[in-house]
């Protein structure tokens, strides 16, 4: 199954995929961190546009998550967050009949150019990473993913609101915990592939 996942540079969702034997691709501005072959350096609009089974993207969340929406009118960045969000809906509209598109909790003038909210949320720790770190997701053509961890949140660490201020504090943040990954490899990359197999 051909797999491409938006907007990465850890490789960490890409493994995954690969891991069970699919065609995964990151693509993302950045070199791919791993240094894998399966990486597309470079901007991803045009790739999206590409024929895929599946996409998964993560658009920049900066000027679209709720924990910056004061800077919007404080700054003037509405205009970086329009840009934002018609990017995400790019995301969204890639060619695949099965997307998903993951944000933090956004607020509520993105979703309004959205058209809606996330179908779902989920935390790490129920994929059994013990962080704490509420991702939502947008998806098309795909359930929602079910935990696979028996972990309750209690001891959850928030690591990513913690991050020491810095120029990389922003990778930190951004990264896919590897439980949630194999997760979405798992559950959706099969769901994808069964869809494929019946059309064929």
């Amino acid at each position: 199954m051909r797999v491409l996942i938006a907007c990465e540079f850890s490789g960490t969702m890409r493994r995954a995929f690969r891991a069970l034997g699919h065609d995964a691709w990151s693509c993302d501005l950045l070199p791919a961190e791993d240094g894998s072959p399966h990486h597309i350096q470079g901007d991803v609009r045009p790739v999206l546009r590409q024929s895929w089974d599946l996409v998964i993207a993560h658009p920049p969340c900066t000027r679209l998550c709720n924990s910056g929406v004061r800077w919007l009118a404080e700054r003037d960045l509405w205009d970086e967050m329009r840009e934002g969000a018609a990017f995400f809906v790019e995301c969204l509209d890639a060619n695949a009949d099965q997307v998903a598109v993951e944000n933090p909790v956004m607020h509520g003038y993105a979703q309004a150019i959205i058209g809606r909210g996330p179908d779902f949320t989920v935390q790490p720790w129920m994929f059994g990473d013990n962080f704490k770190k509420r991702t939502g997701w947008w998806t098309k053509g795909l359930p929602k993913l079910v935990p696979t961890s028996d972990l309750d949140g209690a001891t959850a660490v928030a690591e990513v609101h913690r991050a020491s201020p810095g120029p990389d504090r922003w990778k930190l943040r951004s990264r896919t915990y590897p439980g949630m990954a194999a997760a979405c490899a798992m559950q959706w990359g099969g769901v994808a592939e069964a869809i494929r197999e019946a059309a064929e």
